[in-house]
């Protein structure tokens, strides 16, 4: 993986072989250096074909925009001929459910073979499943797909600036305990409500809370901590500084007081509301849940920045599940809920207000139906619950164990309950309740290339226009809103890098933060010194690479 490379292969050569292969994003997997370079030996003439054996993870955003340039060059295209997206590696040593791809290149367009794993169980020896494959025949799309082309939807601008992973803490030092909390003067010093607050991750959501709390000093610099609250200065000072003064991140030295990513572009989306929703990034069951206002979310939880329960219902509904499997990528076996592919280019319905209202009422009582459950059992976890609805989905039958979590979850009234979503949400749509999956993707990949053409002749469908429409003239101004009293504020401009190669990983590294597409004068302003035209260069030819996206003068990641 990209974050492993230094460690396992030092800083000359990561540095050497990213200087080299500027092209390459930082987030792809070393894997991908080769096969961007093997994909270029294939498309000049020097090699035949190629084929590579990596992780399943080539089907997520940041590897796919490797792939993407060379599979979809209109004058020398490379095609693939040969797919597996995911199959399983021999156990590992470490107790990790390895899943590997397979893909096999060569030039030109043609159509491939595709075998995906209809079954599979423990083989006899070394490690090794026996699978049972079926296969397919077609164009073969660079998420590792025949049929719908879910990586030819783009992010909409009705979805825009609504979506972000939780903050990264980089120190665990800032998680303390309720007590610790109150050692610190929680509920005693005036304002440090705002600033220690409780927080959640993954395994929060998917099991039990576990009931910690964060220090959150987000918007205060080092000198107002120590004078405000010098009991969090110095427990911040001792349990996190030490390990921040060991990252080669100059900005995280540097800012130690603060969360390494502190989501400054997004709170300004969370203000004035009272809940907001999130789902686990990586989870075996895809499902979302109303969070309070006052819960901090860790990076693996993917934030919708809406406290309405239509979104709530919509994106709990079969229909957007379906896509977001097929749209995400995955973990070893897990799913993962990518926002720039599963959120921001899916078209919502345009429902009657009836139905927006029906919606609204199931997905109220799903989410007090699951917290009430857990409430009356301390015990019970959401994956529990939704590994029993998948059991009586199925018509398994329901062994001691999973009847137990049946009575305790009323699993069955879980079942009524997301089966009357999936109808009301279908009737949003106007569409059939039972269409095959190939059938929802083909709609939904039409209906994103139409919101799309309604979105570059004026028409925007926002989810939330009250907050997005202010966003968007903000962020056409290079302006963002203060955390306290939401006044317009420049932001604080990042340093501008003397070399090229360093300038052009700033700017995308500023494209992967930014919630909404931007335009270059607003990149530009956000460095200090940096020149509009160098700029508009730089995100052409990202935009040229596939590593940025470009519509109407303005780019994303």
């Amino acid at each position: 993986g990209s974050w492993r490379m230094r460690g396992e292969l030092g800083d000359g050569y990561t540095e050497s072989l990213r200087s080299v292969y500027g092209e390459v994003s930082e987030t792809a997997d070393h894997v991908m250096y080769w096969w961007h370079r093997a994909a270029e030996c294939v498309r000049s003439g020097q090699t035949r074909r190629f084929g590579f054996i990596t992780t399943n993870s080539l089907r997520q955003t940041f590897q796919r925009r490797v792939i993407t340039p060379h599979l979809t060059d209109p004058k020398t295209p490379a095609s693939l001929v040969f797919a597996v997206p995911d199959h399983p590696w021999v156990d590992a040593t470490d107790g990790a459910a390895v899943r590997i791809a397979m893909t096999v290149a060569e030039a030109g367009t043609h159509e491939g073979r595709l075998l995906r794993v209809e079954s599979e169980e423990p083989g006899d020896g070394e490690g090794a499943a026996k699978v049972e494959l079926i296969e397919r025949y077609g164009l073969i799309h660079t998420d590792l797909t025949i049929g719908p082309n879910t990586t030819a939807a783009i992010p909409l601008e009705a979805n825009s600036g609504l979506s972000c992973p939780g903050v990264k803490l980089h120190g665990a030092g800032f998680i303390i305990t309720p007590e610790r909390a109150r050692e610190l003067g929680l509920s005693t010093v005036p304002g440090l409500d705002r600033h220690i607050r409780l927080y959640r991750n993954g395994r929060d959501i998917t099991s039990r809370p576990r009931e910690v709390m964060v220090i959150d000093l987000f918007g205060l610099t080092a000198p107002d901590v120590r004078e405000r609250f010098p009991s969090v200065y110095q427990h911040v000072m001792d349990h996190v500084k030490p390990e921040r003064d060991q990252n080669n991140r100059g900005t995280y030295r540097d800012n130690w007081w603060i969360h390494g990513e502190p989501r400054a572009n997004f709170r300004p989306a969370l203000k004035g509301l009272h809940r907001y929703i999130t789902t686990v990034e990586t989870a075996k069951h895809r499902f979302f849940v109303f969070l309070d206002a006052s819960i901090l979310p860790d990076n693996m939880l993917v934030n919708i920045a809406s406290s309405d329960a239509f979104v709530l219902g919509v994106l709990s509904s079969h229909i957007h599940v379906t896509w977001a499997l097929a749209a995400g990528g995955t973990l070893e076996d897990r799913p993962r809920y990518n926002k720039t592919r599963c959120f921001e280019p899916f078209p919502f319905p345009e429902p009657s207000e009836p139905q927006r209202t029906r919606i609204r009422q199931l997905a109220e009582q799903l989410d007090a139906h699951r917290k009430h459950r857990q409430e009356a059992h301390p015990a019970l976890t959401m994956t529990q619950m939704y590994n029993v609805l998948a059991e009586l989905r199925s018509g398994e039958t329901l062994n001691a164990a999973s009847q137990a979590i049946h009575e305790q979850g009323l699993v069955s009234v879980l079942r009524d309950l997301h089966y009357d979503l999936d109808r009301a949400v279908a009737e949003a749509y106007g569409w059939p309740a039972d269409l095959p999956t190939e059938d929802i993707l083909y709609r939904l990949v039409e209906l994103n290339a139409a919101r799309a053409a309604e979105e570059r002749s004026g028409l925007v469908r926002w989810l939330r226009p009250e907050f997005q429409k202010t966003s968007a003239s903000q962020t056409a101004l290079g302006v963002e809103m203060q955390e306290e009293d939401r006044t317009p504020v420049r932001t604080t401009r990042l340093p501008w890098p003397s070399a090229l190669p360093d300038r052009v990983r700033a700017v995308r590294d500023f494209l992967l933060q930014s919630p909404a597409p931007v335009a270059p004068e607003t990149v530009a302003r956000n460095f200090a010194r940096a020149r509009t035209p160098e700029v508009s260069a730089i995100l052409e030819t990202l935009a040229a690479l596939g590593q940025a996206k470009v519509d109407k003068g303005s780019y994303w990641s």
